[in-house]
């Protein structure tokens, strides 16, 4: 039994398609969602969680390089 590896995706920002920083479009590129679904989710995950989502947003920012 063989098994096929495939290549690691990276996991960066998308330069193409963004609206602040690319976050949400890279987030959803690499987990195969709609870019549009992504940011609504921390749209209102910022407003719920009393902006730890935003945070986390600013840190995904800074640490995830960009494509």
């Amino acid at each position: 039994m063989t098994f096929e590896t495939q290549p690691a995706r990276p996991f960066v920002r998308s330069s193409s398609d963004r609206w602040v920083a690319g976050v949400c479009a890279g987030l959803a590129d690499y987990f195969g969602l709609d870019p549009s679904l992504v940011r609504a989710a921390v749209v209102v995950g910022s407003l719920f969680s009393f902006g730890t989502v935003a945070l986390l947003y600013i840190a995904a920012w800074i640490l995830m390089p960009e494509a």
